[in-house]
């Protein structure tokens, strides 16, 4: 049976690598709605996500309709599960301190699903004592994070902070799928 995925993309070169996991996902005939912050926009287009996705990418907050639906809770109400990958600090930050500001940090404050999280960003913000606290504070309350991996970054230094496999992110995905079917 397929399952409703969101998959929140922030701002961080990573933000490739959410296309080739959009593209896992849909393969296991998974439903998948994207939401991009504005920032994701500027590395990778929403036409490529909903060309994968065959699905509406969600932008705004506010849609200019004459019917008003606020689809972040719509959306929040109908997923099996939500994603960010990548996970900006600045995203980390907004959802541990209760900030709603934009589509994804609405559709994730509103989620009654399990929310995962994939940071990705440069080592030192990753390291950095406030964003160690954002991720145990959000661990704490119930999101699963998936850590990021040691290697090359965008800066060429090696260091931690690299976005999660792909593979290992969808792995995840699909184990709290199934572990959501057995409750």
């Amino acid at each position: 049976m397929p399952k409703n995925i969101v998959l929140g993309v922030t701002g961080s070169i990573a933000a490739y690598k959410a296309v080739e996991i959009v593209s896992c996902l849909i393969k296991q005939g998974n439903r998948v709605t994207v939401i991009m912050t504005s920032c994701a926009q500027r590395f990778v287009t929403q036409v490529t996500f909903q060309t994968i996705s065959k699905n509406k990418v969600i932008t705004d907050l506010f849609v200019d309709s004459e019917n008003y639906d606020p689809e972040h809770v719509a959306l929040a109400e109908r997923a099996d599960l939500i994603v960010v990958a990548p996970a900006t600090a600045n995203f980390i930050g907004k959802i541990a301190s209760g900030i709603a500001d934009d589509a994804l940090t609405c559709t994730v404050m509103a989620a009654r699903s399990p929310v995962i999280i994939a940071p990705a960003m440069n080592d030192s913000m990753y390291l950095n004592p406030i964003v160690q606290d954002n991720i145990k504070r959000l661990s704490k309350l119930g999101y699963k994070i998936i850590e990021p991996e040691k290697g090359r970054l965008c800066t060429g230094r090696v260091g931690i902070g690299r976005l999660a496999s792909v593979e290992k992110i969808v792995d995840v995905i699909n184990k709290e799928l199934k572990r959501k079917r057995t409750k």
